[in-house]
């Protein structure tokens, strides 16, 4: 499942190349405007997607059960929509406007398990969507990966927050930003292009000084444990992070 997520499948950017941008236009920092920037947590890594995840990426983000929770991945999913969306994730993280990362699991880049992505709210701060495909939830995949991606944003930018919109049918979502240290900062509808409406949303947000009171959860200690017992609660192995059943009521 993911929360509300606002990639844009198009086609690729106009003009092909990327012009640097100044650094007051970007939203993060110099070190992740690079294809090669990676983000590695206790059983994933997160990195820039590529024309080779295109297939994988319409396997799962084209289920409905995916889709369904997010205002613009089609379903069915049509033909050249992957390529789209790879070609405007690469255009929007090499402007540094906006972060895109496909999750892959540690040590096997080119196995793509979803994807999570930041950029700009209404009101300029850092807003967070994902998808995970459903061979992978229930295992607490989704939470690992929206920690390490809260972490850089705070990290890599000078964002008072990071905020993000769940529909109110996906609790599996919210449980995940919960969490992550996110609170209900009221309620809303919003447009979701690909389901054809105006849908209502929770919206949550996490403050930069709850981050901080929350760096328990970069603590290398802290963060095996709380995998091992998740995986094992899960029945999924480590290494190797083998796709695992979904769990009756369980989180992605």
């Amino acid at each position: 499942m993911g929360c509300h997520l606002p990639f844009v499948v198009s086609g690729p950017a106009a003009g092909g190349g990327t012009t640097r941008k100044d650094r007051s236009e970007t939203m993060f920092t110099r070190e992740i405007i690079d294809d090669a920037f990676v983000i590695e947590t206790a059983r994933l890594e997160l990195r820039w997607p590529r024309l080779a995840d295109v297939r994988a990426i319409e396997c799962l983000a084209g289920e409905k059960a995916v889709a369904e929770m997010t205002a613009q991945i089609p379903h069915p999913y049509p033909p050249g929509a992957a390529e789209g969306f790879v070609y405007e994730a690469r255009h929007g993280n090499a402007e540094g406007k906006a972060l895109t990362l496909v999750i892959t699991p540690r040590g096997k880049l080119h196995e793509v398990m979803g994807a999570v992505s930041l950029r700009p709210s209404a009101a300029g701060e850092p807003e967070i969507g994902y998808w995970l495909g459903t061979p992978f939830w229930g295992c607490g995949f989704a939470t690992e990966a929206v920690r390490a991606v809260v972490d850089t944003a705070f990290t890599h930018s000078d964002a008072p927050a990071v905020v993000a919109s769940v529909r109110v049918v996906n609790p599996a979502s919210r449980r995940v930003l919960e969490k992550c240290g996110f609170h209900v900062a009221g309620a809303g509808l919003l447009p979701f292009p690909a389901r054809g409406g105006v849908f209502p949303v929770d919206h949550l947000r996490l403050e930069r000084r709850i981050w901080e009171s929350l760096k328990g959860w970069t603590n290398p200690h802290f963060v095996g444990l709380a995998v091992r017992e998740r995986t094992a609660e899960a029945g999924c192995l480590v290494p190797g992070v083998e796709p695992c059943t979904i769990l009756p009521g369980g989180e992605p």
